[in-house]
């Protein structure tokens, strides 16, 4: 039986944990957990039944992924919203399309959001 999927908006970033672990290099265990972990709505996270680091795939028609997830603190994140900071994992979703601008579309792009 096919996974379900559903729509969300990813809003990448930076947190200022990785802020602290940068210091100590993009390599470290760290850095490579702080930036590739999705943080969502506990809301959304009860809605679909996802537990503390169960994996998800996050898919664009760039790319896709596949991370641990977890619940944002309360109040935090509202539902439909996600949060992945940026890092290697948060670059594979999104386009190189500058519209003109030099810079990518980073910011509030449709994802599918399924259970790996």
């Amino acid at each position: 039986m096919p996974q379900r999927s559903e729509t969300f908006i990813l809003i990448p970033g930076r947190t200022s944990r990785q802020g602290t672990t940068l210091n100590e290099g993009k390599f470290t265990t760290e850095y490579v957990e702080e930036t590739s972990t999705l943080l969502m709505s506990p809301e959304d996270m009860a809605r679909l039944s996802l537990k503390k680091g169960e994996r998800v795939r996050l898919r664009t028609t760039q790319g896709q992924i596949e991370l641990p997830c977890q619940a944002a603190k309360a109040g935090e994140l509202p539902p439909g919203i996600l949060f992945l900071p940026y890092g290697d994992m948060s670059s594979r979703l999104m386009g190189g399309d500058t519209h003109g601008t030099g810079m990518p579309d980073s910011k509030a792009f449709d994802v599918q959001l399924e259970r790996a």
